[in-house]
């Protein structure tokens, strides 16, 4: 979640570093952004989708739990990840791995096209 005033890319990497270790120095690629609107106790609120690129094995050997925010991390399959996530989280990534193949920025309202 990023800190207020803080711009969505800054918090990304602030996030991966804070969490796993990551330090990024690439360029960022904006894949998704999907409004959800309230729900709950929650406000409405805009979720971005960043393509980070292809970390190298030793990045990917370097990750490590950093506080208490985590309990695991994985990586897995577009099919595992279906099993895991919730729809609309779901939606998400799938739209933002179109927008990767396409070079077409995926605009979202609670994980579904707006279109």
């Amino acid at each position: 979640m990023a800190e207020a005033n803080e711009p969505p890319d800054h918090a990304l990497r602030r996030e991966l570093r804070e969490e796993l270790g990551l330090h990024l120095d690439t360029h960022l690629s904006l894949l998704c952004i999907d409004w959800v609107s309230p729900h709950n106790v929650w406000d409405d609120s805009l979720m971005f989708v960043f393509d980070i690129g292809q970390p190298s094995i030793e990045q990917i050997q370097q990750l490590h739990l950093n506080d208490d925010e985590l309990d695991a991390f994985e990586f897995v399959t577009t099919e595992h990840a279906e099993q895991r996530l919730r729809p609309y989280v779901y939606s998400r990534v799938t739209a933002a791995l179109h927008a990767r193949e396409t070079n077409h920025v995926a605009y979202l309202h609670d994980g579904k096209p707006t279109w």
